[in-house]
């Protein structure tokens, strides 16, 4: 919902002052290309060592421990819970860049035909819709390899939810 608002905002605002508007680059969106390579790696990596770490402490709570104990890399909850609120925040900002470059791909895309420079930005435009896309996919992934499982045990008798 906010991307498509901002997309028609984006392609108003673009239609009424193309023509004042400076040429956009194709390298502009890599950064938040970049942020969404960082946010999947961090995403893969903590799918990986949340539960091999869960599953070591069940064995450490099991009275015959099994054989072959793995070292298990600790994983810090606070760094958990910070990389849950970076990933709300950054499905936020591409949501964001999602609707403006959409909005400028809009406008310039179908005018590439007429316009010179209408080329030069349905290629950074295009990188840009991409790039958010990435980045929205790859916060939405990492936000929820941070959500805590559910418990496997009912309440205690007299604990409501």
């Amino acid at each position: 919902m906010l991307a498509t608002g901002l997309a028609v905002a984006a392609w108003l605002l673009v239609r009424a002052r193309y023509g004042d508007l400076p040429a956009l680059r194709w390298w502009q969106p890599i950064p938040l290309a970049a942020l969404a390579v960082a946010e999947a790696l961090g995403a893969r990596t903590l799918r990986a060592r949340l539960p091999a770490l869960r599953e070591a402490r069940t064995r450490a709570r099991a009275p015959a421990a099994a054989s072959r104990d793995v070292p298990v890399r600790p994983v810090e909850p606070m760094l958990v819970a910070r990389l849950a609120v970076l990933a709300q925040a950054s499905a936020y900002v591409g949501a964001v860049f999602l609707g403006v470059w959409a909005g400028v791909l809009l406008h310039v895309g179908p005018a590439v035909g007429r316009l010179q420079a209408a080329a030069g930005d349905t290629v950074a435009s295009l990188i840009g819709v991409a790039g958010s896309a990435a980045l929205v996919a790859a916060a939405l992934w990492l936000e929820s390899v941070c959500r805590v499982p559910p418990q496997e045990q009912d309440p205690a008798e007299g604990v409501s939810a």
